[in-house]
Formats: structure tokens, C-alpha cells, sequence
């Protein structure tokens, strides 16, 4: 089994930062692709960025230039630098990574449980 845990999360004016991380644990042998995804008040679940195991980043437009995907591979943990944060970025952010638990298994896909992620005006 595999855990991810996200932490750093909280209340911030706008024009501030935070940085999340998002910690696996668990059966882990390799992790390919990790992501970070948002979810507002009623609206679906959004993309916001996702990084490769060689450190290709892909960024939404909304947040190009502003947030900042990296991930350290020793210690199985992704980051998210947010930078010039708006209200428009208010959401519960969610991580996630494809693992594989051996050497022979297939790829899963897991999630966090989200950290909050609340930007005053």
C-alpha cells in the first residue's frame, strides 16, 4: 500500500506564498509522473501542474509563472512553490503519483486526501 500525504496548506492574503509538499510512503520501488490538482467550492477537479521522473514540469495556464513544481526523488516527495497568490487559487490541492511497488508491477495511480488552501482578497 501507498500513502501520499500533503502538508502546507493554509490561510494566506493575496500576493502571498505557501509551498506544499506532498510526502509518499509505503510499497514503493520506482514513481513515475506526480501531480498537483485543485479542486474549488463547486466546480471539477483541475490540473495544476505535474512533473516526470526526469523533471519534465507541465503548468495550467493559470498558474504559469507563478507556481513552481520540483520533486526530490531520495526522499519520494514533490513540492509546490506558489508564488503571488490570488482568491481565484482558494481550493483544496490534491497530489498524486503513479507507483509501482516492485520491480515487475504495473503502475497504480494514488492520491492524497488534500490540504486546504484558502486566499483572502
Amino acid at each position: 500500500q501507498v500513502h501520499l500525504v500533503e502538508s502546507g496548506g493554509g490561510l494566506v492574503q493575496a500576493g502571498g506564498s505557501l509551498r506544499l509538499d506532498c510526502a509518499a510512503s509505503g510499497s514503493i520501488f520506482s514513481m513515475n509522473t506526480m501531480g498537483w490538482y485543485r479542486q474549488a467550492p463547486g466546480k471539477q477537479r483541475e490540473l495544476v501542474a505535474t512533473i516526470t521522473s526526469g523533471g519534465i514540469t507541465n503548468y495550467a495556464g493559470s498558474v504559469k509563472g507563478r507556481f513552481t513544481i520540483s520533486r526530490d526523488n531520495a526522499k519520494n516527495t514533490m513540492y509546490l512553490q506558489m508564488n503571488s497568490l490570488k482568491p481565484e487559487d482558494t481550493a483544496v490541492y490534491y497530489c498524486n503519483a503513479d507507483v509501482r511497488g516492485s520491480s515487475i508491477g504495473y503502475f497504480f495511480k494514488y492520491w492524497g486526501q488534500g490540504t486546504q488552501v484558502t486566499v483572502s482578497s
